[in-house]
């Protein structure tokens, strides 16, 4: 069901890489809303991807863009206010990749130069894509900015690394910027924290199937998935949701709520063995 709800707005959308990307959901719902959007993505990830395809589909544009290079992102700026003729109303980053976890490196044995390479990409990507649109004043007044997060910034969860880390600078970020933008042009910045979701990018994390079915679990309405997610983010980029900013904002079925579910207490008294210890490489010296 569409509702109109971004009829005449136009979004910058970071991070479709395939089907499976959340990313991908917001495009298709963006527009079913009635807006039009620009697409954009690193240059390899379009080689191992399908964006091009979702372009074609949504009649629209990709526009290749690393967003760790600040020239970069302001070609695509620059480019992409030129496709639609005028500022965005919205900003979607989607944008996450730990070479320490793709790598397998635990967090007390971390590469340095893989821990840079995470939070250039996961998090300060994002303080450049807001300091970029604001330079160039890319976003409208009223406009809408959100990141996608994970309830690692606050909580520890096993395998999730570095990426952790990422994640609770983002939201800072989000913070930080949104009291500039707010105080200048009105524009809300956001971070939606949200179910572990089976994307390309998270299937790389340490016992992630186990951690999508814990959760489901816990949460008494379940896993958001990704077209629950874009569903969501549409409510933020819409003028429903004009005061709410600087928020880290929870999707995720009332998991960040709950302490034990009986479903998982139910499974854990049916003896589950308990296996962290053995199994946890951080215990192999």
């Amino acid at each position: 069901m569409t509702y109109g709800l971004l009829k005449g707005k136009k979004g910058l959308i970071f991070g479709a890489l395939n089907e499976k990307s959340i990313a991908w959901k917001v495009a298709e719902r963006a527009c079913e809303e009635g807006a039009q959007i620009v697409l954009t993505n690193t240059p390899v990830s379009m080689r191992f991807g399908s964006i091009n395809e979702l372009a074609n589909r949504l009649n629209t544009i990709v526009i290749p863009a690393d967003a760790t290079k600040v020239e970069d992102l302001e070609q695509l700026v620059q480019k992409g206010m030129e496709h639609i003729g005028g500022q965005f109303d919205f900003v979607l980053h989607s944008i996450g990749m730990s070479p320490n976890v793709r790598k397998g490196r635990t967090y007390d044995d971390l590469d340095y130069a893989y821990l840079q390479q995470t939070l250039d990409i996961s998090a300060i990507s994002f303080h450049k894509v807001l300091q970029v649109c604001r330079k160039a004043d890319a976003i409208s007044e009223w406009g809408s900015v959100v990141a996608l997060s994970y309830i690692a910034a606050q909580r520890t969860l096993y395998g999730y690394n570095d990426m952790a880390d990422a994640k609770a600078m983002l939201e800072s970020i989000a913070r930080s910027f949104g009291y500039i933008y707010g105080r200048e042009k009105k524009i809300r910045i956001n971070t939606v924290s949200q179910s572990p979701t089976l994307t390309t990018a998270g299937s790389g994390i340490m016992g992630f199937d186990n951690l999508v079915d814990f959760a489901d679990r816990m949460s008494p309405l379940g896993n958001a998935d990704s077209s629950d997610c874009a569903d969501y983010v549409i409510t933020l980029f819409s003028d429903l949701t004009r005061k709410v900013t600087m928020q880290n904002l929870f999707h995720d079925g009332g998991y960040a709520s709950m302490g034990m579910s009986f479903r998982a207490m139910k499974v854990y008294n049916e003896g589950l063995e308990y296996r962290d210890v053995k199994d946890d490489k951080t215990r192999r010296r």
